[in-house]
């Protein structure tokens, strides 16, 4: 097996990925890097994701690097112009070239004695090689690519249509005038069906529970006037920092005054759509807002399909499948050409990529996450997972940077790594992310800890992250700084 030496290795050339290079090639442009991505194609998730409407669920100018101003006019964008986005920021920091596409991570192990990961890739070229590398990034996101969720449905063989999930939309499918049911209620669901109803006969929306919806124009009117009168950058900034702190105080008044918040939802969304509409069975959660998160629908395009008679919500559970489409519990039947089983994603930590610290597997269900980057007793690896009620973008640029001041730090003292130990105290034992979401609800056995205080705890905010990663220092009573003879625990 041919081998090969870097200082870090990245793993994804998303968004994540492509930040985390650019913090290293700006702010530690001596060392060596590689991103590993599995795909042919920079853009992860946005180069993944290809069925009809596929857009951003936040807006762009926070979702966007803080290194690169969006320029489109959309602020929520559509997905060719993020792939766009995406090759571009690549390409003007010339970060392609560090990139080896269509090679996948199949293992990555630690030893103390030599600081060095050695990490497992597989490509069809060059066949099996080991990469060894001082730090650990990986930036793959937290699903898996190779399948989304697909829950056990009774007489899915007996359906005589097109059964498809948006994770894998074949390119050449023609859906035009067809009657189509779209399973689910998440984000996915919420971009689907209005863009599904441009060409369809109908699209029904079938949901077991309501989610909260809410309309926000596409076009941002104060980025658009700041954009107008001054310098792109500045422009760019006041906007990004404009949306941050509207999108925490919303987030905040939300926890705070959930009764006014739901009132708020419903009667935004009764404004847009027929008088009569039954509200509080298709539009009205039983949970709190942002107790998952919120879906948009910019320029209330799916609320604005409903009021056009192109598409129906349905509240209701699938008894079952049967040639012609679907039977339901009420008793009610949904006839369909083409089925869309918009029933979510499946979380997969690390990639489900083996890891080993000396010897020992490493499983992160009982670990515990360190400022939301790293779990104790795992030496120099880190992970970029965003926000669950903002912007994935805002986290990531701050752990990109903060993993930048870390390898400074040990360049400048003199270690040759670092690891997360936990206090000899008790901290709790609270689950990762709080959000009920089906997705979080079903890997929660799978995942890593919070504790319950810093730097253990994810309080999910921007402005006390940015304090932390991207301010506070980086030696603290929780992180043990070593040499190469020292053991890692």
């Amino acid at each position: 097996m041919s081998s090969e030496s870097v200082d870090v290795i990245i793993v994804g050339a998303g968004v994540s990925g492509i930040g985390a290079a650019y913090y290293l090639k700006t702010r530690l442009p001596h060392l060596r890097y590689t991103v590993i991505e599995a795909r042919d194609h920079i853009g992860g998730t946005w180069d993944l994701f290809r069925y009809p409407g596929i857009r951003s669920d936040s807006d762009m100018y926070t979702f966007g690097f803080k290194f690169k101003p969006w320029v489109y006019e959309q602020a929520i964008s559509p997905g060719e112009q993020i792939r766009a986005y995406l090759n571009d920021a690549a390409d003007e920091h010339d970060i392609r070239p560090h990139i080896q596409f269509a090679t996948r991570v199949t293992a990555a192990s630690w030893r103390s004695d030599v600081a060095r990961w050695s990490v497992t890739a597989e490509s069809a070229d060059l066949g099996v090689r080991s990469i060894e590398c001082r730090f650990f990034f990986f930036c793959g996101g937290y699903y898996r690519y190779a399948q989304g969720h697909q829950p056990a449905i009774d007489g899915l063989s007996d359906f005589g249509g097109k059964i498809i999930h948006p994770q894998h939309w074949p390119t050449d499918y023609d859906y035009a005038d067809q009657r189509v049911v779209v399973v689910g209620s998440g984000a996915t669901a919420v971009t689907l069906v209005p863009a599904l109803a441009e060409k369809a006969a109908h699209v029904t929306m079938l949901q077991r529970s309501p989610t909260y919806i809410v309309a926000k124009p596409s076009v941002d009117p104060i980025a658009r006037f700041f954009q107008r009168w001054l310098p792109t950058s500045l422009a760019y900034g006041l906007t990004r920092w404009k949306n941050v702190l509207a999108s925490q105080f919303l987030f905040w008044f939300a926890r705070r005054f959930p009764d006014l918040t739901r009132r708020s939802i419903k009667d935004k969304a009764r404004a847009l759509l027929p008088k009569d509409y039954d509200l509080d069975r298709h539009l009205n959660p039983d949970y709190a807002p942002w107790d998952q998160r919120i879906c948009l629908a910019p320029d209330g395009d799916l609320f604005r399909t409903i009021a056009d008679q192109k598409a129906t919500i349905v509240t209701d559970q699938i008894r079952t499948f049967t040639k012609t489409g679907i039977e339901l519990v009420s008793g009610g039947t949904l006839a369909a050409d083409l089925v869309v089983m918009a029933t979510g994603l499946q979380i997969e930590i690390f990639g489900d990529i083996p890891v080993h610290v000396d010897g020992t597997m490493i499983n992160p269900s009982e670990r515990y996450c360190y400022k939301g980057m790293m779990i104790n007793g795992v030496p120099n690896m880190a992970f970029s997972i965003g926000y669950s009620n903002a912007s994935w973008t805002l986290k990531s640029d701050l752990v990109g940077e903060y993993v930048c001041r870390l390898l400074r730090h040990l360049e400048r003292s003199g270690y040759d790594y670092c690891v997360p130990e936990l206090p000899d105290e008790p901290i709790g034992d609270e689950p990762l992310m709080a959000f009920t979401s089906g997705y979080i609800e079903r890997a929660r056995a799978n995942m890593p800890k919070q504790g319950d205080r810093k730097p253990w705890k994810l309080y999910q905010n921007y402005f006390l992250d940015r304090l932390t990663l991207g301010w506070g220092r980086v030696t603290d009573r929780a992180m043990r700084f070593c040499h190469k003879s020292e053991p890692s625990s």
